[in-house]
């Protein structure tokens, strides 16, 4: 567990739960999807039992569909084996206020069976080895994630009605970089920023994106874990908040035919000594061995990650040509058309993997960069020649066209089963069998518009 500072100490929010100031602490954990489960406690009781003892969640929580039905398939939870709990201990490193909603905290927990093991293909916990496994070679990670979204000036619940068709976009143009753009919802956006600023998060920047009412809030790096569990409060607060606000934005992958909602991934690697230096810094400036190594891994197992970079159907809209969303297996410095972009000067030398979309959940693809990267480390494989023009043009391997050819990929990948093991492997391989199955059965209004009357 991090030695760092939590955002709200226990011994803070006993004077505020004291008080009457916080009446209400969440205790929840990341699904499969990277959405925040749990509960809510009455605050007295989360200090009393909670904080100490944890609680009971029901296991089928990382064996349901994104409608949280139940499915088949998962080995760890099923009718056969009666859909028992697991338990949700909490990281106290993680207790933080939640602005939006008023006298409430929350911390996020670690899932664990009946006799204490670890729940091993829970998303936190795939991070955790996947760190461990870094720590023994002598690095930490620093992770940014740069989320995009789409603001409608409709509330969920008139998306829903809707079907979310016909829905009215907060920009009605290209607002990128546009001051006057991000004017426009500023009340929104400020919101948004100030209010995670009061859970901890360190706020950087927000801008205007070129779809039609998207825009992006921009949050400074950290450890890798704190990272994801950042992103993680950041994504539900957002969608929280805009309920408060009237509107509803959407984060996923890929809302119409225009630009997709990106999730950019940047990472670095430190030293574990006391120095912490970069380890990503050669003596002459560049790139040094250790970073090249790291970076030829990525190149190595891009496709095999796929899936937990890009994990579900509507992902792979967004890998098209010439649109920002990469489709080649490439590095480049400063290149947005390559997969893998090379950034930063000295010690905030870093990588971006361009592939992720706003639908990713955050530990399974900062898992799959350092699995990666501790392959290309291990291996010693050498990194390529940077693409130095269109890679949109070049003759390169291409991402995975469908989360289809992703889960074949991933199930067959010796890279995938050697670096998470073969019940991780299994778990997420059938979370792509659901939804493709679910996807097969459907009938989209593409079908009916062109089938109804013509065919």
């Amino acid at each position: 567990m991090s030695d760092r500072t939590a955002p709200l100490s226990v011994e803070e929010l006993r004077v505020l739960v004291g008080s009457g100031e916080i009446d209400t602490v969440v205790l929840a954990f990341p699904d499969m999807q990277g959405r925040l489960q749990g509960k809510r406690f009455a605050a007295p009781f989360f200090l009393d039992e909670v904080m100490e003892h944890g609680t009971e969640g029901c296991n089928y929580l990382l064996a349901v569909d994104t409608d949280m039905n139940t499915v088949d398939g998962f080995a760890m939870s099923s009718w056969e084996r009666g859909y028992g709990d697991f338990a949700l201990h909490p990281d106290l490193t993680t207790l933080r206020r939640v602005p939006w909603h008023p006298g409430t905290a929350m911390a996020i927990a670690d899932l664990a069976w009946e006799d204490g093991a670890p729940v091993v293909a829970a998303p936190r916990q795939i991070l955790r080895r996947q760190l461990e496994r870094l720590a023994g070679h002598g690095y930490t990670a620093h992770v940014g994630t740069e989320l995009e979204f789409i603001v409608f000036k409709d509330t969920y619940e008139q998306a829903w009605d809707r079907n979310y068709r016909d829905l009215t976009p907060a920009n009605q143009y290209n607002v990128d970089y546009s001051v006057l753009g991000t004017g426009r919802i500023e009340p929104l956006l400020r919101r948004i920023r100030n209010d995670m600023a009061a859970a901890g998060l360190t706020v950087e920047s927000a801008k205007g994106e070129c779809n039609p009412g998207q825009h992006e809030i921009v949050f400074r790096y950290d450890e890798a874990l704190v990272t994801c569990d950042q992103h993680a409060v950041y994504k539900t607060g957002a969608k929280e908040i805009a309920a408060q606000e009237g509107v509803a934005l959407t984060f996923m992958a890929k809302f119409n035919e225009r630009e997709g909602n990106s999730c950019h991934i940047h990472l670095s690697l430190r030293s574990t000594d006391e120095a912490g230096r970069s380890a990503m810094t050669g003596e002459d400036g560049g790139m040094s061995p250790v970073m090249r190594h790291f970076l030829a891994g990525q190149l190595a197992a891009l496709r095999d990650f796929s899936l937990l970079y890009a994990p579900n159907i509507n992902s792979y809209k967004r890998f098209q040509p010439g649109s920002f969303a990469p489709t080649a297996v490439a590095w480049g410095h400063d290149n947005r058309t390559c997969s893998l972009r090379v950034v930063g000067h000295g010690p905030s030398t870093r990588f971006e993997n361009r592939l992720p979309g706003g639908d990713v959940n955050p530990y399974l693809a900062v898992a799959g960069l350092i699995a990666a990267g501790i392959h290309g480390i291990e291996k010693g494989l050498q990194l390529p020649e940077p693409c130095e023009g269109n890679a949109y043009a070049a003759a390169y391997d291409h991402v995975p066209t469908t989360l289809r050819e992703a889960a074949e990929l991933w199930e067959r990948s010796e890279v995938a089963k050697t670096s998470f093991g073969e019940e991780v492997v299994a778990h997420y391989s059938n979370m792509a069998r659901v939804e493709l199955k679910a996807f097969d059965a459907a009938v989209t209004d593409w079908e009916l518009r062109r089938s109804f009357e013509r065919l």
